[in-house]
């Protein structure tokens, strides 16, 4: 077991604890980025780009020290979860959703990432509406990175794809043979509504403002709707009403 933190919070607590082993600034983007696969301080560096380099090695440190990730071998410079580590999924899962109450729209110089659309799909999937649905392929650009987010039954595979995205190992979801593809190009301010459900002006293919249909079709839109949903905070009436409109369209 690693040490305790030196700088404790002086409460025998396990979220006095937690926040000691990963309560940093940027330690939990870090992990963030690592939940996608092993990442090399290069990529985390590149896919943090205000993180000081003295900083992503001293948080890199303190969580190895913490038992939350290790290096590995197999890989020159590359770091990835252990177990412990990865058991902060859903907890990262929840601070996304939660995140998007307040996210509001995009800052000057704020960029999009992989890793933070894979985050942000992996949040918002809703394995019991996607369960009865066929085998599907989203595709979304978003600014200037691309996902392929597989869905089958109520297991979701995402990896990046496209310019800029790292090498992955082999899908999780490798003898999935999708049915049906829905390709999007996306402002981020539009993949923001999408999946947070905003209703505002369509286009003629019915795709919210900021949203491009390349391939596929309203139905499919409205099927990766119903499959990827955060809710912000806001009154219970109108979350019942995006719902209903949703199942409307793919029936």
């Amino acid at each position: 077991m690693a040490t305790r933190a030196a700088r404790g919070f002086g409460q025998y607590s396990g979220t006095a604890r937690a926040l000691e082993r990963v309560g940093e600034r940027w330690a939990l983007l870090i992990v963030r980025d690592l939940l996608a696969g092993p990442r090399r301080y290069s990529d985390l560096k590149s896919g943090l780009p205000r993180i000081p380099t003295n900083i992503l090695s001293d948080r890199l440190k303190e969580l190895q020290e913490a038992g939350v990730l290790r290096r590995v071998p197999t890989v020159r410079g590359g770091y990835e979860l252990t177990p412990l580590g990865r058991e902060l999924a859903p907890v990262v899962d929840a601070l996304e959703r939660w995140g998007w109450s307040v996210l509001g729209d995009a800052a000057e110089g704020e960029q999009v990432t992989h890793d933070a659309i894979a985050a942000a799909l992996r949040a918002a999937f809703r394995p019991d509406a996607a369960a009865g649905m066929p085998p599907t392929e989203y595709v979304l650009h978003v600014a200037d990175v691309s996902v392929s987010a597989i869905v089958a039954g109520r297991a979701l595979d995402v990896a990046p794809v496209g310019p800029g995205a790292l090498p992955q190992p082999r899908r999780a979801l490798p003898e999935v043979a999708p049915g049906a593809v829905l390709e999007l190009a996306v402002s981020p301010t539009g993949f923001r509504d999408l999946v947070a459900g905003v209703r505002g002006a369509v286009s003629m293919k019915g795709a919210p403002a900021g949203v491009a249909i390349l391939d596929g079709g309203s139905a499919l839109l409205a099927r990766f709707r119903l499959t990827f949903r955060i809710d912000p905070v806001e009154p219970p009436d109108a979350r019942t009403a995006h719902s209903a409109a949703d199942e409307a369209s793919v029936a």
